[in-house]
């Protein structure tokens, strides 16, 4: 794992894009929020992995809620998605604060002034305060940020 610092002292992690990154920051996000040392990658995986089984079970149990922002076909889409090598984005971002009962902020570097920038925050219902922070980059990439980003503005 590459550490990189961004302005404003602002550090995330690089997370392997192997079709799990999305899964790979939110648990990396979750272990660094609750004081524990980062996962191995090994370890990060087979958390991911467990994750994604369980947003997918997610999708299922609140198909009547999820079904109409998922695209094509639900039983399809639920089906792919249990694929490890399949992408996740938004829809998966909302079960993952839903399962891990936590609520989730992304962000993204603003182009202009190469600061961050709220994008988007899910879970909101679990609470406000320590949210697993993650890093979309914009071509279907996210990393896991470490430090409170407190020079982030929102989008919102």
């Amino acid at each position: 794992m590459k550490m990189k610092i961004m302005p404003k002292q602002e550090t995330w992690i690089g997370i392997p894009g192997d079709g799990r990154c999305l899964f790979r920051s939110v648990i990396h996000g979750d272990w660094l929020r609750s004081g524990k040392q980062s996962p191995s990658e090994s370890c990060q995986k087979d958390l991911a992995d467990e994750l994604r089984a369980k947003v997918v079970d997610e999708f299922i149990k609140r198909r009547a809620d999820t079904e109409w922002f998922l695209e094509g076909d639900f039983d399809n889409y639920v089906m792919q998605m249990r694929q490890p090598h399949i992408w996740g984005g938004e829809p998966e971002l909302l079960m993952c604060s839903h399962v891990l009962q936590t609520p989730i902020t992304v962000y993204m570097r603003d182009k202009n002034s190469g600061t961050l920038k709220i994008i988007s925050e899910y879970g909101q219902e679990y609470g406000k305060e320590n949210p697993i922070r993650v890093l979309y980059h914009g071509y279907g990439h996210y990393d896991v940020l470490m430090s409170t980003v407190s020079s982030a503005s929102s989008k919102l």
